[in-house]
């Protein structure tokens, strides 16, 4: 680690309390103010939405002016973006809430390429544990943002916008933190085949495919679980603290890890560890399913957490082995456009499924996505992977 990875880890964290805190309230906002119950979890869906149609902008602007500069346009529109949700919630305009969460998708989108930076301000032999260890940094949002959305629900008269109005000030700490970073500046040969391979051809390799589909595909299993988890315990009559305490424990299921996934995956290799991931993806619906008290949340929400983590930890790091550095802003774009639209599917289902057939039946829906994932990872794992120069 060094100062650079230090900040970027900070940035990483304030990031993460950003989504910790969306994921706490968003959906109970959404129910609160929307003209019908099934329409929830649009402000989540809108998140994620904003990210998956904010992917091109943010390549490109990554591509032309550098990353510090798209990430700090990144920390800006969160910041607006905040705002904007503290009035529409205060004003009862669910609209302009879903709309705002649209727009705090750029954010989104910019901050998932954190985890690809730290790979460049690491060296070479390093760049698994950067990664790892950037994404562990995520735990400082599993423990303070669920707190500081329960601690500033009621701080103003209408519920909730306190919460909003606190992410605005996070936004503007992660942009003094961003503005710290010294990133390197990548050399890319502009001479006769200098803008890589066509997306074409990068996308049609075994490990992208496997590595994109893994990375989508663990993210939609978290956000069909997670984002329906504030809305069932609600049904099922826990107090929000409760359900402020299963989301801090996945979210340290999530990040937790990190402080040795890289370690884990330099020794076993990226797809063992995320074959791990699936297997207790699998432990999370099972134990979901045997039933509703508050230990089985958490137990769940939990595993659920380090599942991700594996995989997709597992997945970013199998992903540097498909582009050379002058391909990888558009490669990453388009992992992360991937991501992104199966967030929004998942969001949206999470929703619908919740409120119209109850948890049981949207835990064993998450089976097929699960068992996809476990499929492509055996099917790369019987192929001989070849060489490729990893990306910076």
């Amino acid at each position: 680690m060094n100062a650079n990875l230090w900040l970027l880890a900070s940035a990483q964290s304030l990031f993460l309390i950003n989504n910790a805190v969306f994921i706490a309230i968003n959906g109970l906002v959404g129910l609160s103010i929307a003209p019908v119950g099934w329409m929830a979890t649009l402000p989540v869906m809108g998140y994620v939405v904003g990210g998956a149609l904010s992917t091109p902008l943010v390549s490109k602007a990554q591509a032309r002016w550098g990353r510090k500069w798209a990430f700090q346009s990144g920390l800006a529109t969160a910041l607006g973006s905040a705002l904007l949700c503290a009035w529409a919630v205060m004003t009862h305009e669910f609209v302009w809430l879903v709309i705002g969460t649209v727009i705090a998708g750029y954010y989104n989108a910019n901050a998932q390429l954190y985890r690809f930076a730290a790979a460049e301000l690491a060296a070479p032999a390093f760049k698994e544990k950067a990664v790892s260890l950037v994404l562990a940094a995520g735990i400082v949002g599993g423990v303070f943002g669920p707190t500081m959305a329960s601690f500033t629900r009621e701080m103003t008269e209408t519920p909730f916008v306190g919460a909003y109005l606190a992410l605005a000030l996070v936004a503007a700490i992660g942009a003094l933190v961003m503005s710290a970073i010294r990133f390197p500046e990548v050399v890319v040969n502009k001479g006769p085949g200098g803008a890589g391979r066509p997306m074409r051809e990068i996308m049609a390799q075994p490990v992208f495919i496997v590595a994109t589909m893994s990375a989508a595909l663990s993210y939609g299993v978290m956000n069909l679980l997670m984002a329906a988890t504030p809305l069932a315990m609600q049904t099922c009559g826990m107090p929000f603290s409760q359900t402020a305490f299963v989301l801090e424990w996945h979210i340290i299921g999530m990040f937790a890890p990190g402080f040795f996934t890289g370690h884990l995956i330099k020794r076993f290799g990226a797809l063992p560890i995320m074959a791990v991931g699936v297997l207790l993806n699998l432990v999370c619906v099972a134990v979901a399913l045997s039933g509703t008290d508050l230990t089985q949340f958490i137990v769940a929400l939990f595993t659920l957490g380090v599942g991700w983590n594996f995989v997709f930890t597992g997945s970013t790091t199998l992903s540097l082995q498909a582009y050379e550095p002058a391909e990888k802003d558009r490669a990453q774009g388009a992992i992360n456009f991937f991501v992104f639209a199966t967030m929004a599917l998942t969001s949206f289902a999470s929703g619908a499924l919740v409120t119209t057939q109850g948890w049981n039946l949207l835990n064993l829906g998450s089976l097929l996505p699960i068992a996809v994932m476990g499929v492509g990872i055996y099917w790369l794992w019987r192929r001989p992977v070849p060489a490729a120069s990893p990306a910076p």
